[in-house]
């Protein structure tokens, strides 16, 4: 019997999960061919195959029976997947996890399991061994304090506010936290490095002062020197408020967010939704539209939260010390630190932390936070070429897993976007530089008008500002392209091996605007391309593909215009469960 492997489980749960999502796609694909071929004619094409029944197989027949297999092999792996997911939950009671397998008990294996068996068989034990799913996960050792769920124990609240030469802002920040209808117990400002008066005004408006000693790992770095003297003598009863220096929360925050997690144990985390700050021009209104939107989609998914925004976000002690002692083995990065230093954006990070080890986060709407906006095009091309790289990173070190599938799922989106978008603007500049005249179609001019009204529905709320901005489309799509811009520039980045830092400052964002501006100016010059390019087979083919993609985004406009059937289909069942 072979040794038990001693490579950790969330490397085992990220093999198992990225294979089986392979299978899945392979069994489509093949799918898809016996499609093609079926379709190619009325009789479909056969291969004569030798046997002793004399049988003619169909090329259609035999895809569609290795799909069937692919998909039946899938399925193992990603129970197996799943399986190695909840052997990780260490945030999340055991009687919450379904179907799950016996313990092994030490150096021995559960090969007498019906479902490891028949993975054995049909992989192979080669495979099976390859892919770990021949072992059974042993039952997680719970993080949560033992003595039942108590609930309605009144929470201790202590902040920390990271700080790097921020005299001009912390002020605000702390008469925020002083004007909460339920003030924290304890404020501390963590001043690292700074050379300004931080520190003077910090002590003025009566916060605790840390100053960092040689921390060279930025804002992560600054919060883990303070956590480690905190987080492993705290009690089940104590919280950590991490908020931003350029930030201020709404006096309802604390009060609302303390009152979820007094009342519900297994609650982990409490996000804030992040509102931009007022001012910046049409660049700050374009950051306030999109900051909108964000709240609404959280809104319409029952406040689950996407990401732990380290503006501001609420935190269990005990679920802290989970992250730093299960870093190295269930989660990457270096054991015993809350944060990883290595990733650019440490929020995104956390909160792919506390989902991989079961910990349950929410975002009500009572908890508002208002941060910075960028003022010009080129510290925004900074922020955001930091947060994309940052996510894509970080997915990448955690891999396909269970914790991790929307989020490669968002990031495939944004792709698709960028496909999408970039082809519908080659076809309107190559259209428009070979006509000699261009009819509008009713359809077509129909359908735009879709994306005017949501475009307008999902930032009604942010104001008539945000409306007379989303009303005429353009502006916010060239918006969106110089995001995608950024996103690309992100991909890149990371295929090159370029190495990511803080300070780096890219080409001026300005230049990528400028040459979308510049389209109709080219356009107006008159016919530059033959018109024989518009009767051409690759033409043909990108209009179809644009008006594919235009249909795909227009029904994507329609759910967000309508209700979310999440809360509409329950409470029809309620209503029918009642009469």
């Amino acid at each position: 019997m072979s040794e038990q492997s001693t490579a950790p489980p969330r490397v085992h749960g990220a093999r198992q999960g990225a294979v089986a999502l392979g299978l899945f796609v392979l069994a489509g694909l093949l799918l898809a061919l016996a499609y093609w071929e079926v379709q190619r004619g009325t009789q479909p094409r056969r291969v004569t195959v030798v046997l002793p029944l004399d049988l003619q197989v169909s090329r259609a027949g035999i895809a569609v029976l290795l799909a069937a297999v692919l998909v039946g092999v899938a399925a193992l792996v990603g129970l197996a997947a799943l399986e190695t997911a909840a052997s990780m939950r260490i945030l999340k009671r055991q009687e919450a996890v379904p179907g799950r397998l016996p313990a092994r008990r030490p150096g021995r294996r559960l090969v007498g399991s019906r479902r490891v068996r028949a993975r054995m068989m049909l992989l192979s034990p080669p495979v099976a061994r390859a892919l770990g799913v021949d072992r059974v996960p042993e039952t997680p050792v719970l993080a949560i304090p033992s003595g039942g769920r108590p609930a309605g124990i009144r929470l201790h609240c202590t902040v920390l506010i990271p700080a790097h030469n921020e005299e001009a802002v912390i002020g605000e920040t702390l008469a925020s936290l002083a004007a909460q209808d339920r003030p924290p117990d304890r404020v501390i400002v963590v001043a690292d490095n700074c050379s300004d008066g931080t520190v003077l005004v910090a002590r003025a408006a009566g916060a605790e002062v840390v100053e960092t000693v040689d921390n060279t790992e930025k804002k992560a770095g600054a919060l883990n020197q303070v956590l480690a003297d905190l987080v492993p003598d705290a009690g089940r009863h104590q919280v950590v408020l991490v908020m931003d220096a350029d930030s201020t929360i709404n006096p309802e925050f604390l009060d609302a967010a303390l009152a979820l997690l007094e009342e519900d144990p297994d609650l982990m985390a409490v996000g804030g939704l992040f509102f931009g700050e007022e001012g910046a021009g049409l660049i700050g209104q374009l950051q306030r539209n999109e900051y909108g939107r964000y709240q609404r989609q959280v809104a319409r998914k029952l406040n689950r939260v996407f990401v732990l925004t380290g503006t501001a976000s609420i935190i269990r002690a005990y679920a802290l010390q989970a992250v730093a002692e299960a870093r190295g083995h269930l989660i990457p990065g270096p054991h015993g630190k809350v944060y990883d230093t290595l990733a650019m954006t440490e929020d995104n990070e956390l909160t792919l932390a506390l989902k991989t080890l079961g910990g349950r986060l929410t975002s009500p709407p009572d908890c508002r936070v208002t941060t910075e906006v960028m003022t010009t095009w080129r510290d925004l091309w900074r922020q955001r070429l930091r947060w994309h790289r940052g996510a894509l990173e970080n997915i990448g070190i955690y891999g396909f897993t269970r914790a991790t599938a929307l989020y490669w799922g968002q990031q495939l989106g944004l792709a698709y976007g960028v496909l999408a978008l970039w082809s519908y603007f080659l076809l309107v500049t190559i259209t428009l530089l070979a006509a000699d005249h261009v009819r509008w179609s009713p359809f077509w001019i129909t359908l735009g008008m879709v994306f005017v009204v949501e475009r307008l529905v999902t930032v009604w709320a942010v104001g008539w500002r945000a409306r007379a901005l989303a009303a005429p489309i353009v502006p916010e799509l060239i918006y969106s392209a110089f995001l995608q811009i950024i996103f690309v520039t992100s991909i890149v980045e990371i295929l090159a091996g370029r190495k990511a830092g803080w300070n780096y400052v890219p080409r001026p964002a300005l230049n990528a605007v400028g040459v979308l501006m510049a389209v109709p100016a080219i356009t107006s010059l008159g016919i530059l391309l033959p018109t024989s390019v518009l009767y051409s087979d690759w033409y043909a083919a990108l209009c179809d593909w644009v008006a594919f993609n235009t249909l795909v985004f227009v029904g994507l406009s329609v759910l967000q215009i309508l209700p979310p059937l999440r809360r509409w289909i329950p409470r029809r069942k309620r209503v029918a469960a009642a009469s």
